[in-house]
């Protein structure tokens, strides 16, 4: 069974959530407040009310004849208008002295907490709930001459109850108004804030194959977008310097095949025309062999070359004898050398780390290349340099040299510096031995200098960077 993968939110959705959500907090924290407060000030008002309330009937009392002034009173009261305060003065005995007139219909007796004696600051009162109505039910002892009294005040606090509730119910539209806003208001500021992101993707929309030059004008972005537009431009730059390398390279591949299979139809055509003799055949084929081992070295160049650039993992180096491989690679070409009378010279002793078959094919071709253009009677020299942190071979001719202009370009593919040297080779070893050192996190350079040859310098890094060695 296939689960449906949820498809992520767009920073658009989050943004709008958290500025909402941001937003609600703060509302609600904020409205919160101010309920509590008000509130709060409206029950510590009724609360200095109702004391002041206990403190005049407690003066009544004090005066002579209280009870009876205060049970007149009381009744006087009583008619006319809504009654806020219900008030009952017990004696010791539990008998009445005075009331409001009705109060036992509505806040019998036993209603009412327990008497406390009055004294600077009166208890907190007791909430009561009876017919719909709250009231605060608050007792108190009091004492007048010689009397004792049980005083039992009940304020009416139906207003202040309706009054919190339309105030909650007020702030509650307050606070839905607002997240409403909150929403509408992050919606637009959010699209206000991605538009560059959308007038971003579509500038990239018309960068293609012909129009890798497009590039996003920096000044025009928000701040927060100059690293991003920073980024894309560069990857622009490396995508139209590889498009350029590449096209650049077919057409310097076809370029190479092409003369190779031109020239062994064209002999393959002329042989054709009529009959030939044995021999003549024979150079024929003799001919387009060479021809094929021209291709078959450019085929093979360029499958190490590929090989080398998708290598996905470090190539198995080891320490071996630098002075014996070196050694092994000019007797290999000792006799081509004998021929044209080109001297080959060594120096150096040292150990180097790195992988001896690549190390082989990089230094083949230096000394291939070193050969083919030193003229006869030259020199060849092979030198190793063995530091704490690298190995450095190096080979210089005696050829003409090249011009200071070519130096930055001789090791790209297919590259070969003057008609003069086009005959030659197909443009790949340097190429191959840029690859191979390349692979060993190492380098290839090259200095030049016209009529006096040419030296390029390999380098190896060393495995802990310990041995070292000079050239001799």
């Amino acid at each position: 069974m296939f689960s449906k993968l949820s498809r992520p939110r767009s920073i658009a959705t989050q943004l709008v959530l958290l500025f909402t959500l941001a937003a609600s907090l703060l509302l609600c924290c904020g409205l919160g407040i101010l309920y509590s407060i008000v509130i709060r000030h409206a029950f510590e008002e009724d609360n200095e009310v109702l004391a002041d309330k206990v403190s005049a009937i407690r003066a009544d009392l004090e005066n002579a004849g209280g009870p009876e002034i205060l049970h007149h009173e009381l009744r006087i009261r009583r008619a006319g208008d809504r009654v806020a305060y219900w008030v009952r003065v017990l004696d010791p005995t539990g008998g009445t002295v005075a009331e409001t007139p009705g109060i036992n219909d509505i806040l019998p007796a036993s209603f009412f907490p327990e008497a406390q004696r009055s004294n600077s600051s009166l208890p907190s009162p007791k909430h009561f709930r009876t017919r719909g109505r709250l009231f605060a039910l608050l007792t108190t002892k009091e004492e007048a001459g010689s009397q004792s009294y049980a005083l039992q005040v009940a304020q009416d606090r139906s207003a202040d109850e309706r009054f919190t509730l339309k105030f909650g119910a007020l702030l509650a539209g307050v606070l839905g108004l607002g997240i409403l806003a909150s929403a509408l208001i992050a919606i637009n500021v959010t699209k206000r804030g991605l538009r560059p992101l959308a007038e971003m993707t579509r500038s990239l929309e018309r960068v293609g194959p012909k129009r890798l030059y497009e590039r996003l004008p920096r000044a025009r972005w928000p701040r927060e977008l100059q690293p991003l537009v920073v980024a894309f431009d560069e990857m622009l730059d490396r995508l139209e310097d590889s498009f350029t390398r590449l096209s650049q390279f077919s057409a310097d591949l076809a370029h190479e095949l092409r003369t190779p299979i031109a020239n062994l139809r064209g002999e393959a055509e002329v042989a054709l025309t009529r009959q030939r003799t044995s021999d003549e055949y024979r150079e024929v084929i003799e001919s387009s062999v060479g021809e094929c081992e021209r291709l078959s070295g450019i085929i093979d160049n360029l499958l190490f070359l590929a090989r080398a650039e998708a290598a996905d993992e470090a190539v198995e180096r080891k320490t071996f004898d630098g002075r014996a491989a070196i050694e092994k690679i000019v007797a290999y070409y000792e006799t081509i050398a004998e021929e044209r009378q080109i001297r080959i010279e060594c120096r150096g002793e040292g150990q180097i780390y790195a992988e001896p078959l690549l190390f082989a094919r990089a230094l083949s071709n230096l000394v291939d290349n070193a050969l083919r253009f030193t003229p006869d009677r030259g020199t060849v020299s092979l030198a190793l340099r063995v530091t704490s942190t690298h190995a450095e071979v190096s080979v210089q001719d005696t050829g003409c040299g090249l011009s200071a202009e070519h130096l930055p370009k001789v090791f790209d593919r297919f590259y070969r510096a003057d008609s003069s040297r086009s005959s030659q080779g197909s443009g790949l070893g340097l190429a191959l031995v840029k690859s191979v050192t390349d692979l060993h996190d190492g380098s290839a350079t090259m200095t030049s200098e016209m009529g006096r040859g040419t030296k390029v310098t390999l380098t190896f890094p060393n495995e802990g960077g310990a041995e070292s060695g000079e050239a001799l």
